[in-house]
């Protein structure tokens, strides 16, 4: 079974920085795209970074600039150092992979539990 496993979050002032971790565990084939998803209190889920096999990535107007995605294909790990945090930035982080398993042609979607980002003003 596919599984991501998210790590990094927690309670920081305002201005200071995170590290999020998202690592991909399972009989994996291939992985297709991997990125980070944010959702707050009252607001719809929004896109904050992606990153595809084929090196493109996208951000979200509201944090380029601030964060920064990037990846280890090794450990099939993610990461967003987001730094500059603001109290808007307040949200539960989750992470969204695109991922084929051993034996499998076909991409399913997989998404972490979330960790908590809390910046305080």
């Amino acid at each position: 079974q596919v599984q991501l496993v998210e790590s990094g979050g927690g309670l920081v002032q305002a201005g200071g920085s995170l590290r999020l971790l998202c690592a991909a565990s399972g009989s994996i084939s291939n992985i297709k795209y991997m990125g980070w998803y944010r959702q707050a209190p009252g607001k719809q889920r929004e896109l904050v970074a992606t990153f595809t096999r084929a090196g493109d990535t996208n951000y979200a107007d509201s944090v380029k600039g601030r964060f920064t995605l990037s990846r280890d294909n090794a450990v099939n790990t993610v990461y967003l150092q987001m730094g500059s945090l603001k109290p808007e930035d307040t949200a539960v982080y989750v992470c969204h992979a695109e991922i084929s398993e051993s034996g499998s042609w076909w991409y399913n979607d997989y998404w972490g539990q979330g960790t908590q980002v809390t910046v305080s003003s």
